[in-house]
């Protein structure tokens, strides 16, 4: 009769143990390179043991390294920034403008408080007038204080969402008719040439007083400045994306064309089990590169409109001209880009989970 050794299957059980442990690191780490975090992959797998040695060089790599180069660089701002003088005075370093950045989250802090007290009076007051059976002086009345800076993020983020879906739904269905058709692509190629380069300066003018000619109601689901910088984020947003869509659609496999063909899948069949998978790459492709040419379009339309958001904030500061504009500008300028990166990394996420492989 053979002995089991107790020895042997706890060592196997601990074998087991840490072969499941690792597939879940392994599993995990695909998360975190679409949210920018690949870095925890090899703690975790250092933290299980597994070679601390060549974990230690990559936590370096994904972490150490760019840890370093950030560092460098603020220190190389802190040491120039004093040297360069402006009529504001001289350049902000990182202490100044992270002052001003805490400055300008108490500022939001106290306007939403501010926001909240004057609706929280509206209420008590339509609740008297409803108590006393007087309902014809209910009334709602808007708070018309001046917007904070979470407030102008917020009207720039819904704005460049909601010109960026036009801009997909204009854009994603021309870019299958082109892809399918040589027809339809020698039609839209031309325009394509013609209207890509065409800067939101130029479009901004025309959409104003396009708007401004059709949108005739003031008390309309949306304002003016709202359309106004949404249809100038979709004009020049859209490109991309039907390029992409484009390319993508007419890159199909032919035999997979073929196949559609043999068993005689109509227009729309086609299009929603063929054409669509295996173009999604490439669509996503031009979505992330849509949004971020919008993110930059809103910014410079919100500037040149005066349209409420975080361009017309960076232009008033300017305007403005005092002492600490220039720190409430560098503040914009690195939430900017940090909302950039965030957007793109949302759609890497979305098509990490509509797609088999973000580089295929």
């Amino acid at each position: 009769m053979t002995t089991i050794d107790p020895q042997n299957l706890a060592d196997e059980d601990r074998e087991a143990r840490r072969a499941r442990l690792f597939t879940r690191i392994n599993k995990a780490d695909a998360w975190f390179q679409v949210i920018g975090l690949s870095f925890i992959t090899p703690i975790l797998k250092a933290a299980a043991g597994d070679n601390p040695k060549a974990q230690a060089a990559e936590i370096w790599r994904l972490l150490g390294v760019p840890l370093l180069a950030i560092a460098v660089f603020l220190m190389l701002w802190a040491n120039f920034a004093p040297k360069v003088q402006t009529s504001l005075g001289a350049v902000p370093g990182p202490s100044q403008v992270w002052s001003e950045a805490v400055l300008l989250h108490k500022d939001a802090q106290a306007k939403a408080a501010k926001e909240t007290k004057f609706l929280e009076r509206v209420e008590a007051r339509n609740a008297k007038f409803i108590a006393n059976g007087q309902p014809e002086k209910v009334k709602d009345i808007k708070y018309t204080g001046s917007p904070s800076y979470y407030n102008q993020i917020w009207t720039s983020i819904k704005t460049v969402f909601f010109g960026f879906l036009i801009g997909t739904f204009i854009a994603v269905p021309i870019g299958i008719m082109a892809g399918l058709s040589p027809y339809a692509n020698a039609a839209v190629n031309p325009l394509i040439q013609i209207f890509k380069p065409v800067s939101p300066l130029a479009w901004l003018p025309i959409v104003t007083m396009v708007v401004s000619a059709t949108y005739t109601v003031d008390d309309g689901l949306f304002s003016k400045s709202f359309l106004t910088s949404a249809i100038t984020v979709t004009l020049c947003s859209l490109w991309p994306t039907l390029i992409n869509t484009a390319l993508g659609v007419a890159s199909i496999d032919k035999d997979l064309v073929n196949v559609s063909k043999v068993l005689k899948m109509n227009t729309y069949t086609k299009i929603t089990k063929l054409v669509l998978p295996s173009a999604l790459p490439l669509i996503f492709t031009g979505l992330r590169l849509s949004l971020g040419v919008g993110w930059m379009v809103l910014i410079a339309a919100e500037m040149l409109a005066q349209n409420p958001g975080l361009g017309k904030f960076v232009w008033d500061e300017f305007q403005n001209g005092s002492s600490s504009s220039l720190a409430k500008i560098m503040v914009a300028v690195f939430t900017i880009g940090i909302i950039g990166f965030l957007l793109d990394r949302l759609m890497y996420a979305i098509q990490s989970l509509f797609t088999f492989s973000s580089n295929r």
